[in-house]
């Protein structure tokens, strides 16, 4: 194997090329990218053929060891709130909090419920025959609703788990989900107002769209009877109580004195199980069910049709795992974290960057977290002094720079919003810039303090 840093360096950035040149111009399978450049990473700084192999095997083993089951839980959880209706319920209550002359604020809410269970794509498709009623309805400027709840909806997918890229990062940082989720909450706020209602106010003056028709309603649909507001908003509360819980538990052991550790340990012990992130998101498909009045077969058969589209997210996902594997068996992990160091980086901003980079070359979030924090990994894990959780959180939000024609969501949101390409790229791309740079600004700020 070779030991120079430079070689190694090399043979990373030939890696990450392939990467680029198989996704972004040869349109190859992004699972397939991944194992071709791990493939010219391991063999390229003379690994055995069957070690590389094996560090590809062994780190998809242990990426999806950790998130497959939340990935899936997830999913169907959301697709439960879809299938329940729960949805137009969460909806129509916050027309009425906020009144229609703040309808966008209220899409931001609703985007910001969906979005913590919900991935992009999926949280999209559920609220746009809510949105294409609320413009028609309140006769708002369509971009004016629409950009404030895709700012929200890709801060949620980037930045939260129990989305797949966020989970990766809490895993290879060893950070702690519970602080990610109050971080990431904290940083969503301004990005989302900055990127949203703010932005919307320029795209309305300089950008004509028209809102699609809302979808008819098909009279030979058996209608069911919508959860009430209630049971729906506690599905949405049980998985993050839950998720909380152990985190809660800690820090009051951090701050209580001796006298109480006993009684606290005894529920540490209880929340060490709960609030696992399989687990806790298993309870809350089980509590959900419950909640929206499903029998088993509706249930069982609403999952199945959620689950269905995660299959490939997943195998990507794992090949993530497997090339962040063979950067670090091969040393080039080491010798990346070394060049940053030499150019005073700080681990914060050298995740952003290469979050950012991958992003615009690969068109994927999902790959540029899973590939940046095995980059910066090697930074984090021997430093005290820096925030984990605020790293994770950063390289979130360069995983949404710059969004454009290489990347699955722009065509996502083109077609459900009946956008031209040109539109597109002057309202979502620019919003996704947005994002990620205001993020970086905000995370910035927050790591000084803390």
């Amino acid at each position: 194997m070779h030991s120079d840093p430079t070689s190694l360096l090399l043979l990373a950035t030939a890696s990450v090329v392939v990467l680029i040149v198989l996704i972004a111009w040869l349109r190859i399978n992004a699972f397939l990218a991944l194992l071709l450049g791990a493939l010219v990473m391991g063999l390229g700084s003379g690994m055995e053929p069957g070690l590389v192999v094996k560090a590809f095997q062994d780190g998809m083993g242990a990426t999806l060891g950790g998130i497959a089951g939340v990935l899936g839980l997830g999913t169907i959880l959301g697709g439960l709130l879809a299938a329940s209706g729960g949805a137009e319920v969460l909806a129509k209550a916050l027309i009425n909090l906020f009144g229609p002359k703040r309808v966008h604020l209220c899409l931001m809410a609703l985007g910001l419920c969906i979005g913590l269970t919900s991935w992009f794509a999926v949280g999209l498709v559920m609220l746009v025959p809510i949105l294409l009623t609320l413009a028609k309805e309140t006769k708002e400027p369509f971009l004016k609703l629409a950009i404030p709840l895709l700012a929200v909806l890709s801060i949620m997918h980037g930045v939260m788990p129990p989305h797949p890229g966020p989970l990766v990062a809490i895993t290879a940082l060893h950070a702690s989900l519970g602080k990610v989720m109050l971080w990431g909450l904290l940083v969503a706020v301004p990005v989302a107002a900055i990127s949203g209602p703010i932005f919307a106010r320029w795209a309305v003056k300089h950008v004509e769209a028209h809102a699609p028709e809302p979808p008819a309603v098909d009279p030979n649909v058996e209608a069911r009877q919508h959860p009430t507001l209630g049971r729906t908003v506690a599905s949405l509360a049980v998985p993050i109580l839950l998720l909380l819980s152990q985190t809660a538990v800690e820090v009051s052991l951090a701050v209580a004195p001796a006298s109480a550790h006993p009684a606290l340990n005894a529920i540490r012990s209880v929340t060490a199980v709960i609030g696992d992130p399989t687990v806790a998101l298993g309870l809350s498909v089980l509590f959900a069910a419950w909640a929206f009045g499903f029998t088993r077969q509706e249930a069982l058969s609403a999952g199945e049709k959620s689950i269905a589209v995660v299959g490939m997210t997943l195998l990507v996902v794992g090949g993530g795992g497997g090339f962040n594997r063979v950067l670090k068996e091969s040393g080039a992990a080491d010798a990346i974290g070394g060049l940053a160091s030499q150019a005073h980086l700080s681990p914060l901003l050298f995740g952003w960057l290469c979050a950012a980079m991958i992003r615009v070359a690969t068109g994927s979030a999902t790959v540029a977290i899973v590939t940046a924090s095995g980059m910066v990994a090697p930074l984090v894990l021997g430093n005290p002094h820096v925030n984990r959780e605020l790293v994770v959180v950063g390289i979130g939000c360069g995983s949404l720079f710059l969004s454009h024609l290489n990347d699955g969501g722009f065509w996502i949101v083109k077609e459900t919003l009946g956008l031209s390409v040109a539109q597109t790229l002057r309202t979502w791309t620019i919003t996704e810039t947005l994002v990620g740079i205001t993020g970086l600004i905000v995370v910035w700020a927050l790591s000084l303090v803390f």
